[in-house]
C-alpha cells in the first residue's frame, strides 16, 4: 500500500508518501480502506519530534481518519465489511485503576494513534474495533475523517471538565482551527453565550458565521482588555485555551470570579507564567483535559452525522501533497480542517 510516512524527525522534508507493507489485523483489529483523513497540529508536533517519545521509524503519522471496513478480526463483533468507520484515536489499557473507574483517558497507558504508535494516514490502517465509530453511509467523507479528535477533545473540555450550563459565557481562544472552532459551535448547542478571538478579519467573520456573539482580533487587540470592556468588568465563566503559554496569563484575567479555564494543548510552549494570586484570590479552577471516552465521543458525533455542527473543510488533498498540508498547518493558512485523501480515491 501507499502510505504517508517519514523515518526522521525534522521539517516538512522528511515527509513522503511511497510504498508501506500491507497491515495485518489483529484479532481485535479492523482492517480499514481510507476514504479521508484530517490533520491535527499533532501531526506537526510528531514530525517534529516530542520529548520521551521514541517511535518505530519509519511512522506513519494521522489520528483522524475514515473509510470502509474490509475485514474483521476473530474477536471482533461490532463491525462487518462494508461498513463505514471512523477512527477515534485514544487507546487505553482497558484494566488499570482508571480504566476499571470508567474514564480510559486517565488510563496509566493511555496513548494516541499518529502520536505513540503508528497512525492511519495511509491506503489502509488496522485499527483496533475499539477504537472505531460507525459512521452513517449518508454522512460525507470528508466530514467523517475530519471530526472526531476535535469535537471529542472540545466535547470532553466544555461539557465533562467545565460543566457549561445555559446561559453561562465562554471565551473561545482561536476559534478557526480544530479544537477552536468546535468548542465554538459545541458552546452555542450548550446555549451559551460565546466570544472567540482570531487573528485577522476573515477568521473573525468565520467565527460569526459559527455563532459568535463577540469576535475579538488578538493580533490587534488584549483579549483580556476587550472581555473586560464587553462584560462591564466582570469576566467570562469558562475560558477555553489551546494555546498555551503566550495566552495564559490573559486567559486567567479574562476569568470572572469563581471561573474555569480548561486547557487540552500548549501550542505555543508548556510552561507559561502564571498569576497565582489571580487564581486562589478569584477562587478560579484550572482544568486539564485530553481526548475523551467512548460514551463522549458517540455523544458528540451522533451530533455531527445529524448536522447540528459540522468540522469547517479548508482545503483537500492528496496524500502525495503531505509536504503542503502540513505547511498550511504551521503556517496558519486559512480555517478549519486539512483533509488529504490517498491518491487511489482521486
Amino acid at each position: 500500500m501507499q502510505a504517508v510516512q517519514f523515518s526522521e524527525h525534522g521539517d516538512t522534508d522528511v515527509l513522503e508518501y511511497g510504498e508501506f507493507p500491507d497491515p495485518d489485523p489483529a484479532e481485535d483489529e479492523v482492517l480499514v480502506d481510507v476514504k479521508a483523513a484530517a490533520l491535527n497540529h499533532l501531526d506537526v508536533w510528531t514530525r517534529r519530534g516530542l520529548p520521551g517519545i521514541n517511535l518505530e521509524m519509519p511512522h506513519i503519522p494521522g489520528s483522524d481518519a475514515a473509510g470502509v471496513v474490509t475485514e474483521v478480526g476473530d474477536e471482533v463483533q461490532r463491525f462487518e465489511p462494508g461498513d463505514h468507520v471512523a477512527v477515534s484515536a485514544g487507546v487505553s489499557c482497558g484494566h488499570c485503576e482508571f480504566c476499571r473507574d470508567g474514564d480510559p483517558t486517565l488510563c496509566v497507558n493511555y496513548h494516541i494513534l499518529g502520536e505513540h504508535v503508528r497512525g492511519v494516514h495511509a491506503e489502509q490502517a488496522a485499527v483496533p474495533a475499539d477504537n472505531l465509530v460507525p459512521v452513517p453511509d449518508h454522512v460525507d467523507w470528508q466530514v467523517a475523517g475530519s471530526s472526531s479528535l476535535v469535537f471529542q477533545t472540545a466535547w470532553r473540555m466544555l461539557m465533562t471538565r467545565a460543566e457549561l450550563q445555559p446561559g453561562e459565557t465562554v471565551l473561545v481562544l482561536g476559534a478557526s482551527g480544530g479544537v477552536g472552532h468546535a468548542a465554538l459551535q459545541i458552546a452555542k448547542y450548550a446555549g451559551a453565550e460565546v466570544y472567540a478571538t482570531a487573528s485577522s478579519e476573515e477568521k473573525l467573520d468565520y467565527a460569526r458565521e459559527l455563532g459568535a456573539d463577540e469576535v475579538i482580533n488578538y493580533e490587534t487587540d488584549d483579549f483580556a482588555d476587550e472581555v473586560s470592556d464587553i462584560t462591564g468588568k466582570r469576566g467570562v465563566d469558562v475560558v477555553v485555551d489551546h494555546v498555551g503559554a503566550a495566552t495564559w496569563q490573559q486567559s486567567l484575567a479574562s476569568l470572572a470570579k469563581g471561573g474555569r479555564v480548561v486547557t487540552c494543548g500548549a501550542t505555543t510552549g508548556p510552561n507559561p507564567e502564571t498569576d497565582i494570586n489571580r487564581i486562589f484570590w478569584n477562587q478560579l479552577d484550572v482544568l486539564g483535559s485530553t481526548m475523551g471516552t467512548p460514551g463522549e465521543v458517540d455523544d458528540v458525533l451522533e451530533l455531527v452525522w445529524e448536522g447540528h455542527m459540522e468540522p469547517r473543510v479548508r482545503d483537500v488533498l492528496p496524500m502525495s501533497e503531505i509536504d503542503r498540508a502540513h505547511e498550511m498547518l504551521e503556517n496558519r493558512e486559512g480555517f478549519g480542517k486539512v483533509v488529504v485523501v490517498p491518491d487511489s480515491e482521486l
